[in-house]
């Protein structure tokens, strides 16, 4: 599945165009004169049009339709909610494809909402993300319980598509910092060079001030370190 490369590491006021509306107002008891003044009218969002519109085609069984929506949501469920909570790229890919199969299953549950189709898709995302959590027990960054608490919050809550991908990667990063907080400095270090600010290992070796050869070594052992500080996070919190 073509998906974009991407790692976890992670109102403006509507415009007065309405034309001047003649008001009489009484100034005295014998002649009327005429307040203007502007109606302020709300210009609908041009991409929330348009995506309705396509929500409405989809709904109605244009699969066209239903394939933009996800050409256009699809990377960033991918980017923000599959890769964070399951941790690789294949198994991220892998619910990708079951969300768009739910997706195309059961679009006419969907029910238009002002901030647009994502937050559904990414309930269903979500949901998908949990199915596959119960299956895999590993050390990753959220567990089943968390991803529970997610998607009650998500079901309650309505914020846009740019909102939720802010969050959704923000809490990843926050996950992964906690946790290098209890790494070795020099482990942590590697870590962030190389997955969260995406360096090469040339660059990551050279802020190290070692060999690329050593970096390396050094970022095998920061990860398997990272893993056990995952595991032993998620035993203190089932105990």
């Amino acid at each position: 599945m073509a998906v974009p490369r991407v790692s976890f590491h992670v109102l403006t006021c509507p415009s007065l165009s309405a034309p001047p509306l003649a008001i009489p107002m009484r100034s005295s008891p014998r002649r009327p004169r005429l307040l203007l003044c502007k109606v302020a009218r709300v210009t609908p969002d041009p991409e929330l049009e348009a995506e309705r519109k396509l929500c409405a085609r989809a709904g109605a069984g244009d699969r066209d339709a239903l394939g933009t929506l996800l050409r256009l949501h699809g990377p960033r469920l991918y980017r923000s909610v599959l890769l964070p909570r399951l941790g690789q790229r294949a198994e991220a890919e892998e619910a990708l494809s079951i969300t768009y199969m739910k997706v195309v299953e059961r679009f006419d549950q969907f029910s238009w909402q002002s901030v647009g189709v994502y937050p559904w898709l990414r309930v269903v995302a979500l949901r998908v993300a949990l199915d596959l959590l119960r299956k895999r027990k590993r050390e990753l960054l959220f567990d089943e319980r968390d991803l529970e608490r997610e998607i009650d919050a998500a079901e309650r809550e309505r914020h846009s598509a740019d909102e939720l991908v802010e969050h959704d990667l923000l809490l990843a990063r926050r996950r992964v910092e906690d946790l290098l907080e209890s790494l070795n400095p020099r482990y942590a270090a590697a870590i962030r060079l190389r997955i969260l600010e995406e360096k090469s290992r040339e660059e990551a070796a050279l802020a190290l001030e070692v060999s690329v050869a050593t970096f390396d070594v050094v970022l095998h052992r920061a990860m398997g370190a990272l893993k056990k500080a995952l595991a032993r996070t998620h035993g203190a919190a089932s105990d």
